[in-house]
């Protein structure tokens, strides 16, 4: 048996679509909406799956980017795996972003990065594994650099993201000015799913209304609410 996943990043302006069958990627289709993909996403999927002669009913797993990023961006996605996940009566996963960009590195410790505007950065360490080493947070780039030079006083790290150059600078003077960058693409739904198909053979894969948002950084209703 070899099960389909069906895999999507919408959490940003370059989302994506991947349809990957028991771990090996079909097709990998990107997406380009500045405006928002709540109008794209369905008829983009229905494509998809028309080309390959798969019906929602044959994907045996579901999974969505759950962020960081776009606010917006991650609830349409989780909302569109959360439906047909449902309507399918099967599992689905939510996978970190940053999970999802660490997974193009090769070192053992891989400190993936995201533009989280504002002067700050998206930022998480990951070990070979997929494993959590140092958490996600939203911080300047040069006051994470100095959490993880106390938090992994002894570890080489690969940098890894879709566009490190505008962080690069920052290097220069401390003891990664010599670490070597990997680049992410800046699509993950391939990522996504080869990521969920992992869980879902260990028996991870979830009900999709226990799914959640990876937000990392509140929202700007958040931020600036006043009572």
């Amino acid at each position: 048996m070899n099960p389909w996943i069906l895999a999507l990043d919408t959490t940003h302006e370059h989302g994506s679509l991947a349809l990957l069958r028991a771990g090996d990627l079909v097709e990998e289709l990107p997406l380009h909406a500045p405006a928002g993909f709540a109008h794209v996403i369905y008829g983009r999927l229905a494509e998809l799956l028309g080309r390959h002669s798969v019906a929602v009913a044959e994907i045996a797993c579901f999974a969505s980017a759950a962020g960081p990023g776009s606010f917006t961006g991650v609830r349409v996605g989780l909302a569109c795996v959360k439906g047909l996940a449902e309507a399918a009566r099967k599992p689905a996963v939510a996978v970190s972003n940053l999970e999802a960009v660490a997974s193009f590195g090769a070192a053992p410790l891989r400190a993936a990065i995201l533009d989280a505007r504002r002067g700050e950065i998206y930022g998480a360490v990951y070990d070979y594994a997929g494993r959590l080493v140092v958490p996600e947070t939203v911080a300047r780039f040069d006051a994470w650099l100095t959490a993880l030079d106390a938090a992994l006083p002894a570890a080489d790290l690969e940098f890894v993201s879709p566009d490190f150059q505008p962080f690069q600078a920052v290097l220069a003077g401390t003891r990664f000015a010599a670490a070597p960058v990997a680049t992410s693409p800046a699509e993950l739904a391939a990522a996504i799913g080869r990521i969920a198909w992992a869980r879902f053979q260990r028996g991870e894969a979830r009900d999709p209304a226990a799914l959640d948002a990876n937000y990392v950084r509140r929202s700007d209703a958040e931020l600036f609410w006043k009572e």
